[in-house]
Order: structure tokens, then C-alpha cells, then sequence
């Protein structure tokens, strides 16, 4: 992400792990990262004033053809919420408040970073 070539899995735990200082510069709380389960994997499980959200971070470099958050595809909302549901009936949460938000990064013109946190990204 800052000029040095990496590998894709590098990139993206750069990423969440901007995503996550971000966040929680803003008052999220970030409880877990890289939750994997039969369902899919989760970036970033964090809380919002007693909300559980689940984090999708996507990174788009400079000559991105599509922006971060054009990225996810109606498949990958699919694993999403997928991967969400498994989360709550594993810890017994079904009755909680939460939602899906996306944190897209990409490069910035004044800034390191152009982050963009769009709350409540993925309807169920």
C-alpha cells in the first residue's frame, strides 16, 4: 500500500488494520478481526453505541479499474450476511441490534488514505 510490492493477504491485513485505527477513532469498539467460520470470513467485528456491526474492508489501489466499495458483488453481500448470520446463532446473539457496513480505502491526493465508512451497507 505505500509503493513496496506486497502480497495480496498483506494488503488487505494493512488495510483492516487502518480500517480498525479509523474506526475507532470514531468510537467503535473493535472486538475480533478475521473471523472465519463456515460461513465466510468477517474483517472486523466491532460495536456502535450497543450495536453489533460487522466490517467488510476493501482496498483499491491507484488505476483500480472500480472503487473499493463497487467491488462487492451481489455474491460477495451473499457470503456477508452468510458469514453474519453464522456469528450470531454461534453466539447466541440472534436478538441483538447489528448490521453490515463497509470501510472502503483507497489511495488519497492530500491525505495517505481516502476512507470512506458507509454504515449499513448490506441489507438483509
Amino acid at each position: 500500500m505505500d509503493g513496496t510490492p506486497k502480497t495480496r493477504k498483506a494488503t488487505g491485513h494493512h488495510a483492516e488494520g487502518v480500517a480498525a485505527r479509523y474506526l475507532m477513532s470514531r468510537g467503535i469498539k473493535i472486538l475480533e478481526r478475521n473471523v472465519f467460520s463456515r460461513g465466510g470470513e468477517i474483517d472486523l467485528v466491532g460495536s456502535d453505541d450497543g450495536t453489533l456491526v460487522f466490517f467488510e474492508v476493501r482496498f483499491r489501489g491507484k488505476g483500480s479499474l472500480t472503487g473499493a466499495a463497487e467491488s462487492i458483488t451481489p455474491t460477495k453481500q451473499k457470503r456477508l450476511i452468510r458469514a453474519a448470520s453464522f456469528y450470531l446463532h454461534k453466539h447466541g446473539l440472534w436478538d441483538s441490534y447489528s448490521r453490515i457496513d463497509v470501510v472502503a480505502i483507497a489511495p488519497g491526493e492530500n491525505t495517505k488514505y481516502r476512507i470512506q465508512w458507509i454504515k449499513n451497507a448490506i441489507q438483509v
